[in-house]
C-alpha cells in the first residue's frame, strides 16, 4: 500500500505541475480544484457501484451452494432408498425367469404365425420365382425371393434370440428355405448376363438393365441393413452379405477384358497384317463402347455409380494391359511402328479419346501412358536394331539387283531429261521415304534417329556401290566385248550419283528440323566426295575405253606414216566425238569434268608421241611440215573440244597450245635462237616432263 501511496502521490505532482506550468494558469487553481473534486467524486461513486455489484453476486452465489447442498441431500437419500427397494427384489426378478423365456417363446411364435402363410406358401413362391425368372420378370422375382428371404431370416433371428446355440433348429429353418439360395444364385446369373452385354442391351432395352441396378441398389440397402443389425445383435442371414455392387463392376471389369482380347481375330501367319487389324479393331470398339456409355449407359444408373468414369477407368486398365502383352510379343519392325503410332498417336487423336463426342468428361491431357516409358525405350531400340539389319539387307539386295541389270543386252532406261539411270536411286529412296514417314507418325525424335541411320548405312552402301563399279570395270577389260551396254551402265553410274546427291539433300530438307540439322550433318561423315570419287573413276573408265580405241591412231602421231598424210588425228577426233554423242547420256556436272579430261588427256597423248621421238627430221623442210602439220591437228582438236563443250557456256582451257609451241620449236631453223624458244617453253610450261607424258 505504501508503494502505491507513493505513486499515487508522485502521478498527482506531476499533474500539478504540469497545470501550474505558467503564471497566468494561477488565477485558475480554484477552477481545477472543483474539477479534481468532480472527477474523484466520480470515481468514488463508480468504486461503490462496483463493491455493491460484487457483494450482491456473492449472496446470489452462497444462496445457490446452500439450495445444492439440500438436493444432493434428497439425491443420497433417495438413492438410499432405491438401493434398499432393489436388495428386496432380487428374489422376485429370479421368480421372473420363466415369465422371460415364455415372452421370447411367445415372440418367435408370433414371428411364426406372422409369416405363417409365407411358411406354408414357400414351394408354391419358389416355383413362381423360378418361372419369372426364365421368363426374364427379374423385378417381380426379386421381389417374391426377397419375401422368402424375409421369412426365413425373420424365423432365423427370433430362434437366434431365443437360443443361439441351438444350431438343429437353425439347420432345419435353413434347410426348409434351402431354395431360397439357389433362386438368389439363378437371379444373380441372370443379372450378371445382362451387365454382359449391358452396352447391347442398353440401345435395344434399356429398361431391362434399369430393372436390373434397380435389384442391385435393394439388395446394397438389404445388406447395409443387416450390416447394421450385426453390430448390435451379431446375427447375420445365409448368404449375407451378397455385395452384388461389387460384383457387378466386377463383371464389367471382365467383360470390357474379354471384349478387347476378343478383337484379335487373326495371326501373324494367316495375315501379315493381323496387328493393325486387331488394333482397329480395338479403336472403333472403344470408342462406339465409351460413347454409347456417355450417352445411354449413363442414365440408366444413379449418379452417385459414376459408371462412365468406372467404364474409362476400366478401358484404359484393360487396354494398358493388353498393349503390354503385345509389346511382350517378338515383334516383328513393322509391328512395333503400328503398336507404337496406336499407343502413342491414335489413342489420344480424335479418332479416339480426343473425340468431340466424349468431350468433356474424357481429358486425353490427363489420361496416363498405356505403356511405360521403359517398355517404350526397348520397343524403339529393338526397332532400330532390327531396322539396321533390314536396311543393310535391303541395300545389298538393291545393289544385287542392279549389278544384274548391268549385264543385260538392253541400254538402261533414262529419264525426263534423257540421261541415262538404273533404278538403285529410286529404290533406296523410296525404302528410306518409307521408313521415315513410318518414324515420323511416332515421334520427330524417332524420324531423327532413322534418318541418322539412313544416312550411316547410305555412307556404308557407297563403299561398297563404289567397289562393285571399280569390279564391274575390271571385269570390262578382261573382256571388252562383255557387258554390250557397258558404256551405258557406265554412264548411268555415274549419274546415279547425281541423283544420290540430290536425294540425300532433298531427304535432309523434308525430314529434318532446320534446328537439328547442324547436329545431323556434322554427325554424318560427309557423302559428297564418296559420290565424286565413284563419279570421278566412272567417268575414268569411260575415258579409258575412250583411249584404248584410239590407241592405235595415237601410236601413229609423229611418226613417218603420220608425217607422209596419216588421218589418225582426222579418225581420233571422229572416234570422241562419237564416244561423247554416247556420253551426253551423263548429266552435265560430270560431262564438262570429262570433256576438259579428254582434252587434256587428249593433247597429253600427243605431247607423248612428241618426247617418244617416234620420227627424225631429215631436213628443215620436213620439221616446217611436221611443225605446221601439227599445227592444224592442233586446231583439230581445239575445235573439237570447244563444240563438245558449247553447251556449257564457258571457254575451255587452251591446252593446244601447248601443241603449237612445240611445233614452233620444231620448226626453228636458227640453231641460235633454239636455247631462247625452249627456255620460253619451258619458262610458259614448266611442267611439261618427259615422264609425266609416260602413261
Amino acid at each position: 500500500m505504501k508503494e502505491t501511496d507513493r505513486e499515487a502521490v508522485a502521478t498527482a505532482v506531476q499533474r500539478v505541475a504540469g497545470m501550474l506550468q505558467r503564471p497566468d494558469q494561477l488565477d485558475k487553481v480554484e477552477q481545477y480544484r472543483r474539477r479534481e473534486a468532480r472527477k474523484k467524486a466520480s470515481v468514488e461513486a463508480r468504486l461503490k457501484a462496483a463493491i455493491q455489484s460484487q457483494l450482491d453476486g456473492v449472496r446470489t452465489g452462497l444462496s445457490q451452494l446452500h439450495n445444492a447442498l439440500n438436493d444432493v441431500k434428497d439425491i443420497q437419500q433417495s438413492l438410499a432408498d432405491v438401493s434398499k427397494d432393489w436388495r428386496q427384489s432380487i428374489n422376485t426378478i429370479e421368480s421372473l425367469k420363466d415369465v422371460k423365456d415364455a415372452v421370447v417363446r411367445h415372440s418367435q411364435l408370433a414371428a411364426a404365425v406372422e409369416n405363417l402363410k409365407n411358411i406354408f406358401s414357400v414351394p408354391e413362391i419358389v416355383r413362381e420365382t423360378q418361372d419369372l425368372i426364365e421368363h426374364g420378370e427379374l423385378l417381380q422375382a426379386h421381389r417374391k425371393l426377397m419375401d422368402l428371404e424375409c421369412s426365413r431370416d425373420g424365423l432365423m433371428y427370433e430362434q437366434y434370440r431365443m437360443d443361439s446355440g441351438n444350431t438343429r433348429d437353425m439347420t432345419l429353418i435353413h434347410s426348409y428355405f434351402g431354395s431360397t439360395q439357389g433362386l438368389s444364385d439363378e437371379l444373380a446369373k441372370q443379372l450378371w448376363m445382362v451387365l454382359q452385354r449391358s452396352l447391347v442391351t442398353v440401345r435395344r432395352d434399356p429398361t431391362l438393365l434399369v430393372s436390373v441396378v434397380r435389384i442391385i441398389e435393394r439388395e446394397e440397402k438389404i445388406d447395409r441393413r443387416i450390416l447394421d443389425r450385426k453390430k448390435q445383435t451379431g446375427f447375420v442371414p445365409p448368404g449375407r452379405p451378397k455385395n452384388w455392387k461389387e460384383k457387378m463392376f466386377t463383371i464389367l471389369d471382365r467383360t470390357v477384358t474379354t471384349r478387347i482380347e476378343g478383337t484379335q481375330a487373326d495371326t501373324r501367319e494367316s495375315d501379315r497384317m493381323w496387328l493393325v487389324r486387331h488394333l482397329e479393331i480395338i479403336r472403333k470398339y472403344v470408342l462406339d463402347d465409351l460413347i454409347v456409355a456417355k450417352n445411354l449407359l449413363a442414365q440408366c444408373f444413379p449418379p452417385h455409380y459414376e459408371i462412365f468414369r468406372s467404364l474409362l477407368r476400366t478401358y484404359h486398365q484393360a487396354l494398358s494391359a493388353r498393349m503390354q502383352d503385345l509389346a511382350a510379343e517378338d515383334l516383328e519392325a513393322n509391328e512395333i511402328v503400328s503398336l507404337l503410332t496406336w499407343v502413342l498417336n491414335t489413342y489420344t487423336s480424335v479418332e479416339m479419346m480426343g473425340n468431340a463426342e466424349l468431350a468433356p468428361e474424357v481429358d486425353v491431357a490427363l489420361l496416363e501412358p498405356l505403356l511405360s516409358a521403359d517398355v517404350v525405350s526397348a520397343l524403339l531400340d529393338t526397332y532400330m536394331s532390327t531396322l539396321t539389319s533390314n536396311i543393310i539387307a535391303w541395300l545389298r539386295k538393291a545393289l544385287e539387283t542392279d549389278k544384274k541389270d548391268w549385264m543385260k543386252e538392253t541400254e538402261p532406261e533414262a529419264d525426263q531429261d534423257g540421261y541415262y539411270q538404273t533404278t538403285l536411286p529410286a529404290i533406296v529412296f523410296q525404302m528410306f521415304e518409307q521408313n521415315l514417314q513410318v518414324a515420323a507418325q511416332i515421334s520427330e525424335d524417332l524420324k531423327t534417329k532413322v534418318l541418322v541411320l539412313c544416312l550411316q548405312q547410305m555412307n556404308s552402301f557407297l563403299s561398297r556401290y563404289k567397289e562393285e563399279a571399280q569390279l564391274y570395270r575390271d571385269e570390262h577389260l578382261r573382256d571388252r566385248q562383255h557387258p554390250h551396254c557397258y558404256v551405258q551402265y557406265m554412264v548411268a553410274v555415274v549419274n546415279n550419283c547425281q541423283t544420290f546427291k540430290e536425294s540425300i539433300v532433298s531427304l535432309k530438307r523434308k525430314y529434318l528440323k532446320h534446328e537439328a540439322e547442324e547436329g545431323v550433318s556434322l554427325s554424318q561423315p560427309s557423302m559428297d566426295g564418296v559420290l565424286d570419287a565413284i563419279a570421278k573413276e566412272g567417268c575414268g573408265s569411260l575415258l579409258e575405253e575412250v583411249f584404248l580405241d584410239l590407241e592405235q591412231h595415237l601410236n601413229e602421231l609423229m611418226t613417218k606414216k603420220w608425217l607422209l598424210g596419216s588421218n589418225a588425228v582426222d579418225i581420233i577426233c571422229v572416234t570422241v566425238e562419237d564416244y561423247f554423242n554416247d556420253f551426253a547420256k551423263i548429266k552435265k556436272p560430270y560431262r564438262k569434268r570429262m570433256i576438259a579430261e579428254a582434252h587434256r588427256r587428249a593433247v597429253q597423248e600427243y605431247l607423248r608421241a612428241v618426247m617418244q621421238k617416234r620420227i627424225s627430221f631429215r631436213s628443215a623442210e620436213e620439221r616446217k611440215d611436221g611443225a605446221e602439220r601439227m599445227v592444224r591437228e592442233a586446231e583439230q582438236l581445239r575445235f573439237l573440244f570447244r563444240k563438245l563443250a558449247s553447251g556449257f557456256g564457258e571457254e575451255m582451257d587452251s591446252y593446244c597450245d601447248t601443241i603449237v609451241a612445240v611445233a614452233e620449236v620444231i620448226k626453228l631453223t636458227d640453231p641460235s635462237l633454239l636455247y631462247l624458244e625452249v627456255s620460253t617453253l619451258v619458262s610458259k610450261y614448266p611442267d611439261i616432263r618427259y615422264q609425266q607424258s609416260l602413261p
